[in-house]
């Protein structure tokens, strides 16, 4: 114990020991101990000298504290020192007073300790064993070492953990830790732990972290919580950006509804704490995360309407038009509500509507383009105005109409400032940095829009008092030509090729003015410097265009000519080498990345990101372009023209196609409904057949039944005249019933004959006319049939009445038989059986009135059948009388004919008289064959009629 007393500060005598020589004899101690509390103590001591003497702690220590971790799990106090120490050793902790050298030799100790550490999987394994201790002392100093492990040797310690078994699980316990401090140093833990790994992150999410990290930052105050929800945010960070997987997951649990409420600031703005900007920072980059333009399109558009729907839009824009908000807030909610709203036109149209609180109303777009125009603002700021114009603008062509109808003639508005008078300041205004952004926002007005290009070809502008007003391409043009800055061209030039791009009106226009080739020319022909390289490029791409797009409507400036005036005046390899200058410029890669405007100084802000789209698409074209002869443009015209001819041909047959679709699904459309139809009668049918073999054997039962009964009654002996009155009443009216229906069956039979007779006269008359033969057999077939069917059935209902007339007789029988023998005395127990008797043929007797209810039915069916076959009847007589009016006006037609062969032939006997009077001869028997003809022919007119 006295060199222990030594080591930790106790007085002894002689020579003291060397750093190294201690922990030396501490590192046996903790090897060779038998007792705890000696390996507790000189472990203790250990970590006391781990910070000063971290190199020999480190070399010497490791392997006996990582044994201890090992072997003595069941003292907690031994474990949280070993743990400490190693934290000590293998922690970079940066001091201010250290220098740089000796802060990087620091990094270099933990990074080489750490690699020592996981050198062994199993090591990592033990410590995610160790954080299931719920002790304080344990837990605490294993998240910590853990941590720094993933500082140091992130990508090698991740893949240890994600292979350990429930190791993931086990961290994501960290977070419903009562104790704070574990809770917040478990953040830490998971935002290292999640660094640049989809594999952990999307493990995380599922393990239900989203739900858990919104209830701490609901918990610590939102926005104005303190260091612990910047953790739960920049771990919500890790977990979203760049991973689809959660980022769907994030959006389909409804958690952005959840955050619509970190965004609700209230009226007094004053003295925000930097924390809370952080916070608010953070907040609007999460937001960012879901709907960055790098996502896919469908899981943006998907963010952006639930962002719309949850009222999220709506707050972001409040935050936007709000006073006293710092200006770095500002700066990242303009940059936030741009991507919110780029491509969705639901998200456009609201912003549009947004108008900001003053007096009078101003709409928020005019708001911000007045900052944007305007130089005293931040820089970073009016990028930001810009890349929100941008996305306003993104497939909004609703959008980019109304900010050219702003510039148009007939809808300025003296009284007020609208978008087109900023862009058009900005454009002509005296400030690079306003030329070039009012330039890049009007170009992205007329992107991909054919109908605006041509529109803003009619805005004219007042120069000065005295002078007439000028085109807006041609005063871009005379600025052009001036020689302003760099910047100021470079911008003017990409909205000059936007403008003229796929637009053969407006490059005419821009050929119309015989300045501005010969300017061009002269600018790419010219061997300037590094600065100038950029607008040379920028010009050839101009003139390319003029070229390619050209229709040739200017004589002097036709495709060729313009070919042979860079042949002549450039030369067509340098002209295809100045066009090259614009992709080999640094900023041009720059600005390709992503479309948000980011530039470390207004200087390099000189590329716009959809204008490297444009130069990638328009440079192999224009060189092709001016390398081609007048000979392959005419074989490529023809080849256009029979392409054309071949595109009509195959629209022509696509509508044929359409429509024989068209008819064929209507056809099948009524064929389905036929057979529908035809299905539903077949069921009908099917049903009444059943119904009426139903009632045949309800009717054979009754029957059955009823003649048993009878045959009993008739047998047995007693007086019943008291109850024998209701039964003769019953049968009564049963008599009436049954008398009835014979009548209504007597005067059935009697129509149905006389309709027999009728259907008789008219197949004997149908049976004389040739026309119409075969449609009258197909009605006379079914008026058989049907006629077959009727006379089935009332034979059916005869031999149903028969029945009841004889089960009636048999019931009167009975009846008699009874009052007859009611003269003597019964007892009483016969005189019950007798009442039952008589109540079970009250019973039968209601059947029978219920079978006499079903005939009435069959009855009306009968009637129905027979209204059908008289509606038949009367079909057949109309088509009759049709007949006989064709056949009377055949026998008029031939005897009218008849009537003109008699007067012919005595036309022809009075001519031949005259003939014989003036002495011609005439010969009888052409006259008898010339006659016997006209009669054969008459005959044969008269067989076709």
């Amino acid at each position: 114990m006295n060199f222990l007393r030594g080591v930790m500060g106790g007085q002894a005598a002689g020579p003291q020991p060397s750093g190294a020589e201690t922990i030396q004899k501490l590192c046996d101690r903790v090897a060779s101990s038998t007792l705890l509390e000696d390996r507790r103590d000189a472990v203790r001591a250990l970590k006391s000298l781990s910070k000063k003497y971290r190199m020999e702690v480190g070399t010497q220590a490791m392997d006996h504290l990582i044994n201890i971790l090992q072997t003595d799990r069941s003292d907690s106090e031994i474990l949280g020192y070993a743990l400490d120490t190693l934290y000590n050793i293998i922690c970079n902790d940066e001091e201010e007073e250290q220098d740089e050298a000796a802060q990087k030799q620091a990094d270099d100790l933990g990074a080489q300790f750490t690699e020592q550490f996981v050198q062994d999987p199993e090591h990592v394994t033990l410590l995610l064993a160790l954080l299931e201790e719920f002790d304080f002392h344990v837990r605490w100093p294993g998240v910590k070492l853990l941590t720094a492990l993933l500082k140091n040797q992130c990508v090698q310690v991740q893949g240890i953990i994600l292979v350990s078994p429930m190791g993931v699980s086990r961290l994501m316990d960290l977070l419903a830790d009562s104790r704070e401090v574990i809770r917040n140093d478990g953040l830490l833990l998971l935002q290292q732990l999640t660094k640049s790994n989809a594999a952990i992150q999307k493990i995380v999410a599922f393990e239900n972290a989203f739900e858990r990290l919104l209830d701490i930052i609901t918990e610590e105050g939102s926005s104005d919580g303190g260091i612990v929800v910047e953790d739960c945010l920049l771990l919500l960070v890790n977990l979203l950006k760049n991973n689809s997987s959660n980022q769907n997951f994030f959006k389909e649990g409804s958690y952005i509804q959840r955050m619509k409420p970190w965004f609700e600031v209230g009226d007094d703005n004053s003295g925000w704490s930097a924390q809370k900007v952080t916070n608010l920072h953070l907040m609007l980059q999460l937001v960012r995360v879901m709907v960055s333009p790098v996502n896919s399109p469908g899981a943006t558009a998907s963010c952006q309407k639930s962002m719309y729907q949850c009222g999220l839009l709506q707050q972001l824009c409040t935050i936007l038009m709000a006073t006293g908000v710092p200006a770095d807030i500002l700066t990242e909610t303009i940059n936030t509500v741009s991507e919110v709203i780029r491509g969705s036109q639901v998200n456009q149209d609201y912003f549009a509507s947004v108008n900001a609180p003053s007096n009078p109303p101003r709409p928020a777009i005019v708001v911000l383009l007045m900052s944007m125009v305007n130089e005293r603002q931040p820089f970073v700021l009016r990028c930001a105005v810009l890349y929100c114009f941008q996305c306003f603008l993104y497939k909004n062509q609703k959008g980019q109409g109304e900010i050219v109808a702003t510039l148009l003639p007939s809808t300025i508005d003296a009284n007020s400032i609208s978008a087109g008078q900023l862009l058009c300041g900005g454009l002509f205004s005296v400030d690079s940095l306003s030329n070039w952004c009012a330039a890049v926002a009007l170009a992205h007005a007329l992107q991909d829009n054919l109908t605006q290009k041509e529109q803003l070809l009619r805005v004219q502008l007042a120069t000065s008092l005295g002078k007439p007003p000028v085109s807006l391409l041609q005063q871009c043009t005379n600025i052009l030509s001036q020689g302003s800055k760099v910047q100021t061209r470079v911008g003017l030039l990409m909205l000059l090729c936007t403008w003229i791009n796929n637009c053969p009106i407006a490059v005419t226009h821009f050929l119309h003015n015989q300045e501005n080739v010969p300017f061009l020319t002269a600018q790419i022909s010219e061997n300037l410097g590094e600065d100038e390289r950029l607008v040379q490029g920028l010009c050839a791409l101009l003139l390319g265009i003029c070229i390619y797009y050209n229709d040739n409507s200017l004589e002097n400036y036709t495709k060729e000519k313009l070919k042979q005036l860079i042949e002549k005046r450039i030369g067509k390899e340098n002209f295809v080498e100045k066009l090259g200058f614009i992709t080999k410029h640094e900023l041009y890669s720059r600005a390709a990345q992503k479309p948000q405007p980011v530039f470390p100084s207004p200087e390099q802000m000189l590329f716009d990101h959809e204008f490297t789209k444009l130069v990638k698409e328009l440079e192999g074209v224009i060189t092709k372009a001016v390398h081609k002869s007048s000979e392959d443009e005419k074989k490529e015209e023809e080849v256009k023209k029979t392409l054309e001819q071949h595109d009509n041909i195959v629209t022509q047959y696509k509508e044929l196609i359409r429509e024989q679709d068209a008819q064929i699904q209507e056809l099948k459309e009524q064929v389905a409904s036929m057979s529908s139809q035809n299905e539903q009668m077949q069921t009908t049918v099917t049903q009444q057949l059943a119904q009426i073999q139903q009632h045949k054997d309800q009717y054979n039962i009754l029957k059955l039944k009823l003649g048993k009964e009878n045959q009993n009654q008739s047998n047995s002996q007693g007086d019943s005249s008291q109850v024998n009155g209701l039964q003769t009443e019953e049968l009564t009216q049963l008599r009436e019933e049954v008398e009835e229906l014979r009548k209504q069956h007597t005067l059935l039979q009697t129509q149905l004959h006389d309709k027999d007779a009728l259907i008789n006269t008219l197949r004997s008359e149908t049976a004389e006319g040739s026309a119409g033969g075969s449609d009258n057999t197909e009605l006379l077939k079914e008026l058989e049939a049907l006629r077959s069917q009727v006379e089935s059935q009332s034979a059916e209902i005869n031999q149903m009445k028969t029945e009841r007339q004889e089960l009636l007789r048999r019931a009167e029988a009975g009846s008699s038989d009874a009052v007859s023998s009611s003269d003597g005395s019964l007892d009483a127990a016969k005189m019950a059986e007798v009442e039952s008797r008589l109540a079970a043929q009250t019973t039968e007797t209601e059947r029978l009135k219920e079978e006499a209810k079903s005939l009435s039915e069959s009855r009306a069916e009968l009637e129905q059948q027979l209204a059908s076959a008289t509606s038949t009847v009367a079909i057949l007589q109309t088509e009759q009388a049709k007949l006989q009016t064709e056949v009377q006006e055949s026998k008029k037609e031939q005897d009218d004919l008849l009537m003109l062969l008699a007067d012919q032939d005595q036309k022809i006997h009075s001519l031949k008289q005259k003939l014989k009077d003036l002495g011609e001869t005439v010969d009888d028997e052409d006259d008898l064959d010339a006659r016997d003809q006209t009669d054969d022919d008459f005959e044969e007119d008269e067989d076709e009629d």
